[in-house]
């Protein structure tokens, strides 16, 4: 497998499809782990909404922290969200045991969010992560456990890793691209990488 690089300062993606709207995030080592921030604002079944999020990761890629919040035509919604990185969660002070043994934050809200599990765990050709999440919806900043599969397939371009993703109770599936940094590139159906 070729040597991961690093991140870059920001990465940005245009999401169309599901949605229309734009996200941007930024990236900031802390110590040997890291701080991601970004907001992404859109339009999905004629609901418009931004979500703006601070999320802080281990030195092994587990989520560790994470505020969200919410902000619709209804109204604003948060949550503070805690691990011990080791699947153990609080969401807003409380223990969630529906959470446990989840090691990442997905972002409904959010594309960066499905290059956590990938870059923590940096799978082989072949190889099948089944990645729970702790999931966080978009328009009320709600948390709830989310079952999702990744496989890692061949690569057909140097650069570039291709996955087959997988989230059962949507229904869902699709082809992931990251580039050699992790980072989603194009995720079908949902958002593509904006900034190159």
């Amino acid at each position: 497998m070729a040597e991961r690089t690093g991140l870059p300062p920001y990465a940005a993606w245009r999401h169309t499809g599901a949605r229309d709207g734009f996200e941007v995030a930024f990236f900031q080592q802390l110590g040997s782990g890291l701080i991601v921030q970004g907001h992404t604002a859109a339009v999905e079944d004629g609901e418009g909404f931004v979500v703006r999020y601070r999320i802080e990761l281990d030195e092994f890629g587990c989520t560790r922290s994470a505020h969200v919040s919410s902000r619709t035509a209804a109204g604003f919604s948060e949550a503070l969200i805690e691990s011990n990185g080791e699947g153990v969660w609080e969401i807003d002070g409380k223990r969630r045991e529906e959470l446990d043994g989840c090691l990442d934050l997905d972002l409904e809200s959010s594309s960066l969010t499905n290059a956590f599990p990938v870059r923590r765990i940096e799978p082989e050709i072949g190889d099948e992560l089944d990645c729970p999440a702790a999931w966080v919806r978009a328009t009320d900043a709600a948390v709830e456990r989310l079952e999702q599969d990744y496989r890692r397939l061949d690569d057909r371009e140097e650069g570039r890793q291709r996955f087959h993703y997988r989230a059962p109770a949507f229904d869902f599936e699709s082809e992931l691209v990251y580039d050699a940094s992790g980072l989603i590139l194009a995720y079908p159906g949902i958002a593509e990488r904006a900034d190159g």
